[in-house]
């Protein structure tokens, strides 16, 4: 008798969960006649309709090149070339990394302002373009700022390129490493 009602509710609880499903819409039986026999062209669509997930990297998405500031030679150059400065503004996503007025002293009424732009993420001399402004203030707080043009640009240039290629050379350096050696 136990077991009659036992296997009377397990029969019961699984037609229930079966209705549940169907009524939700998680099962929803496919035309095969619409849907690609191919694996890939059905993934892509999938992931294109925003019903799938990739796990490392599979999928539709294997050219995508996704870099971190940790791992972007011209980013850590130029952190490391400007950090005696404070900084005002720093985003990795804009690409861009300003300081905040700066004065070393000899002029106490002049200040200088230092933008940096990431135009690539490549190590090249047109990766970056670097702004200087000028703040010159009058005893009575009066300041006026200016964008100058100034040796300090060409030489901040120099400086993080050539630091970025030092940086590029120990991630390629280390990347070799890592890779296993192929034997004959």
């Amino acid at each position: 008798m136990y077991f009659s009602k036992f296997k009377t509710f397990e029969i019961l609880c699984g037609i229930s969960i079966l209705i549940f499903l169907s009524s939700c819409g998680i099962y929803k039986p496919v035309d095969a006649r619409k849907v690609s026999p191919n694996a890939d062209e059905r993934v892509k669509k999938n992931l294109e309709e925003g019903k799938g997930f990739t796990l490392m990297g599979g999928g539709s998405n294997k050219n995508t090149n996704y870099q971190f500031a940790s791992s972007n030679p011209m980013w850590r150059a130029s952190l490391e070339i400007l950090d005696f400065l404070p900084l005002s503004n720093v985003d990795y996503s804009g690409g861009i990394i300003s300081t905040d007025w700066y004065n070393e002293g000899t002029a106490a009424d002049e200040s200088i302002k230092i933008t940096i732009r990431f135009l690539t993420n490549e190590v090249r001399a047109d990766g970056l373009k670097i702004i200087i402004h000028k703040k010159k203030c009058n005893i009575q707080q009066t300041c006026t700022v200016k964008k100058i043009t100034s040796a300090i640009e060409s030489e901040l240039q120099v400086a993080i390129l050539r630091k970025a290629i030092i940086y590029e050379k120990e991630m390629v350096n280390k990347n070799r490493k890592k890779r296993p050696k192929l034997k004959d």
